[in-house]
């Protein structure tokens, strides 16, 4: 959808919006291409012993009809959720494509998730059939019986054991010819949990338009993306909207080739290997990411001849800036969004001045502003809160069963991002801090809420806290307060079996790195953990 131009005003005034009525994800960035080009590739897939298989468009198409075919067969059809507890691989993208194609509303799941937070967000959306593999499936066998709406599951590289179906005989025993719904752009085509700062996490229900929502984002940051010869990558995992819907699917769009592979622990030399031997010219790298490849330092003639770097999630500071161009021949191009409204500002260093510590300015199609908590619009200058105007075709549909959460999101027309900033008279943002105690960690956004509840299940545990604290690498680390009950002990023992604790139950990267045993915890009147005072004890530790 961007066109072009010399400069960002340029760009701006020439942008619009091309959002047809009836709309598909699954028709537009699969079987469109099947048709037209259909022995061009669509995934480079490399898998842990670093064989390498490539699928083309009609191959996706083949596999996904399939799978759609064999979902209706279960009984599971339009409007019915879909999970999908996958790393980046074939399955997942065949599993997505085949979702939308139905007319479901496809669920993606993070591989580390552990039983409670599985079985929270399953039970949440309600979903009926389910794809993941032989190493996740105990997690889904333990909780099955808590799924009462759970119909059907399919296990990639499994035995049809436990009353599951095995992925790949189940797909090739159905027909490939499947006539795709004719839905509406508005109709819903994913949810995404994400993480808030009081109770369970909440989904974000997103319509089919929300990939094109997302295209002036990717291709501004990308250098007018797409171009000759693009191949593209990421490290972030497919459940979450940054590796799905800013690299995935935007590629696919596009009919540009994605490589999937996603490492078990990021290791830079093997990323700097990985990018070389496939020719990846567009890399979307966590800050997190960019971080540990400059502490180890690029390889001697590395090999990686990128056209494009973009990062987002955490502010990047001139000296990463100044690393990437050195290491890469790129300047790397930072972006900003979150789930609900995702990649409205960023920077396109052909065309504007890339200022270190902004985020950029605002993505064309897209009006930001700097707000206050009644959505009133601040002078440039001004700190307040990030907001996005609706109407908006990447903004969510609205949280999923949850109006009241969706109504607080937004004052007025302002949907709030709950992201403190300010906005120069030259229109870039610029990044203070959270409105409320969102963590965030390697990119990730953790509510400390889902942590707190996880630490009170722990036998010894009679009250807990959770804030984030300064991390040279991950911008923030968690940290737990915990209240033992009486008759306990706090000691070195403890604190690994409490994070052990959580780490198997919610996920790696939400488990409290630091565990700190208190005799009390702040509380508000009412009974809330007033969190600002815990963080503000830690800052006075490092003074």
């Amino acid at each position: 959808m961007i066109v072009k131009a010399a400069t960002y005003d340029a760009v701006r005034e020439r942008f619009r919006w091309q959002v047809p009525a009836r709309y598909n994800i699954g028709v537009d960035v699969c079987d469109r291409h099947a048709a037209a080009h259909p022995d061009n590739t669509a995934l480079i897939f490399v898998d842990e012993g670093g064989a390498v298989r490539r699928y083309s468009f009609a191959d996706i198409r083949r596999d996904s009809n399939r799978l759609a075919n064999a979902l209706a067969a279960h009984g599971v059809g339009q409007g019915d959720r879909i999970g999908i507890l996958l790393q980046q691989s074939p399955e997942a993208a065949i599993a997505h494509v085949a979702a939308y194609k139905s007319g479901l509303i496809a669920v993606p799941l993070f591989v580390l998730f552990g039983e409670e937070a599985l079985e929270y967000r399953l039970g949440n959306a309600g979903a009926r059939a389910l794809v993941t593999d032989a190493a996740n499936l105990p997690k889904i066998l333990a909780i099955r019986d808590c799924l009462p709406e759970l119909r059907v599951v399919f296990v990639v590289g499994g035995e049809g054991e436990a009353g599951t179906l095995d992925f790949a005989a189940t797909v090739a025993r159905a027909s490939d010819k499947f006539a795709p719904v004719n839905n509406a752009a508005d109709d819903p085509a994913v949810i995404i949990y994400t993480s808030g700062t009081t109770g369970p996490p909440k989904g974000a229900l997103h319509a089919h338009r929300v990939l094109l929502g997302h295209l002036p984002g990717v291709e501004f940051p990308h250098n007018f993306f797409p171009q000759p010869g693009d191949v593209f990558w990421t490290p972030a995992d497919w459940a979450w909207i940054g590796g799905l819907f800013d690299v995935l699917m935007p590629a696919w769009h596009h009919g540009v080739p994605v490589l999937a592979h996603r490492f078990r622990k990021f290791e830079p030399d093997a990323a700097f290997d990985l990018m070389a031997r496939h020719g990846v010219r567009n890399v979307f790298l966590p800050p997190t990411a960019l971080k540990l490849m400059r502490q180890a330092g690029a390889p001697a003639g590395h090999g990686v001849r990128l056209r494009s770097l973009g990062s987002g999630g955490e502010t990047l500071g001139g000296e990463l800036l100044d690393w990437g161009r050195e290491t890469f021949g790129v300047t790397i191009n930072e972006f900003y969004g979150q789930t609900e409204c995702n990649l409205v500002v960023g920077n396109a260093a052909g065309v504007m001045e890339i200022r270190p510590g902004s985020m950029g300015r605002a993505v064309p199609g897209h009006i930001v502003g700097v707000v206050d908590d009644e959505g009133r619009e601040l002078p440039d200058g001004e700190t307040g809160q990030i907001a996005i105007r609706r109407p908006d075709p990447v903004m969510f549909l609205g949280y999923w069963q949850n109006p009241k959460a969706t109504a607080e999101k937004f004052a007025g027309d302002w949907l709030l991002t709950g992201d403190m900033g300010r906005r120069d008279a030259e229109g870039y943002f610029w990044y203070v801090g959270r409105a409320d105690d969102v963590i965030t960690s390697a990119g990730y956004r953790i509510g400390p809420a889902e942590i707190e509840d996880c630490l009170l299940r722990h036998p010894a545990v009679a009250m807990a806290a959770a804030i984030g604290i300064p991390d040279p690498v991950r911008t923030e680390s968690v940290k737990a307060f915990i209240v033992l009950k009486p008759g306990r002990t706090g000691d070195a023992a403890l604190a690994r079996a409490i994070q052990e604790h959580v780490k198997t139950r919610l996920a790696a990267h939400e488990y409290p790195r630091e565990v700190e045993f208190v005799d009390s915890l702040p509380f508000t009147a009412t009974g809330k953990i007033i969190r600002r005072e815990l963080r503000a004890r830690e800052a006075a530790k490092k003074r």
